[in-house]
C-alpha cells in the first residue's frame, strides 16, 4: 500500500483521518456544533509547529553534530549521502512548516495579533496572558527571519544549490549554525510562552 511506502501518502491520510475523526466525534457529541475556524487555525499550528521545532531538534541534536563526526573520521563513508540527499529535503520541510506555523498562528490570534505583539499596550493593558504569548509571538518571529534569512540563504551556498567558492561555503556554514543554534536556543523559551496562559502557566 502506497500509505506504507510514500511519505506523501501517510501525510495526506493523516490529514483526512483527523478531519474524519473531527467530523464524527461533533456529529455523535455535539450535534449542533458549527465550524470553528479558529480550531482549524489551532490545528494547523500545532502539526505545522511540530514539523518545524522536530527538524530544528534534528538539525541541531543529530545532523551537524553526525556530520562533524562524519568529517572527522577518515576511513569513514563522510557525510555526502547526508548533504546530497537528507539535508535538502530536511530544509524543504523546514522551512515551509516554519511559514505555515507561523501564518497559522497569526490566523488564530485573530484581533489579538497586534495586542500580542504590542504585549498588550495597544490596548493599555499589559495583563500576564498577552505578555507571556508576546514573548512566544516575538521569538517565533525571529526564528521564522532565521529560517529564510541567515539559515536558509546560507544552505544554499553549503548544498551547492547556489555557486559559491570554497572561501565562501565555510563562512556560510558558519553563519548557519549560528542562526540555527540561536533558534535552538529560542525555542525552549517561545514553546513554554506558547504554552503558558494566565490559566495554565509553566512550572
Amino acid at each position: 500500500m502506497k500509505i506504507f511506502t510514500n511519505h506523501r501518502y501517510a501525510l495526506i491520510t493523516g490529514i483526512v483521518l483527523a478531519v474524519v475523526l473531527s467530523f464524527l466525534l461533533h456529529r455523535a457529541l455535539m450535534p449542533d456544533f458549527a465550524f470553528n475556524p479558529q480550531s482549524l487555525a489551532r490545528w494547523v499550528h500545532i502539526v505545522c509547529g511540530v514539523f518545524w521545532i522536530g527538524l530544528l531538534y534534528y538539525f541541531n541534536a543529530v545532523q551537524v553534530p553526525a556530520l562533524a563526526e562524519a568529517a572527522g573520521d577518515k576511513g569513514g563513508p563522510g557525510g555526502a549521502g547526508i548533504t546530497k540527499y537528507v539535508a535538502p529535503r530536511a530544509l524543504f520541510w523546514f522551512r515551509w512548516a516554519a511559514l505555515i506555523t507561523w501564518l497559522a498562528g497569526a490566523w488564530l490570534l485573530g484581533p489579538k495579533f497586534v495586542p500580542a505583539f504590542t504585549f498588550g499596550l495597544s490596548l493599555g493593558v499589559a495583563d500576564l496572558n498577552l505578555v507571556t504569548i508576546g514573548i512566544g509571538v516575538w521569538l517565533g518571529t525571529i526564528m521564522l527571519l532565521n529560517v529564510w534569512g541567515p539559515i536558509w540563504q546560507n544552505q544554499k551556498k553549503i548544498l551547492g544549490i547556489k555557486p559559491a567558492t570554497d572561501e565562501e561555503k565555510a563562512k556560510a556554514r558558519k553563519v548557519a549554525l549560528y542562526a540555527s543554534r540561536t533558534n535552538f536556543v529560542l525555542s525552549i523559551p517561545m514553546l513554554m510562552c506558547m504554552a503558558g496562559t494566565a490559566h495554565h502557566l509553566p512550572f
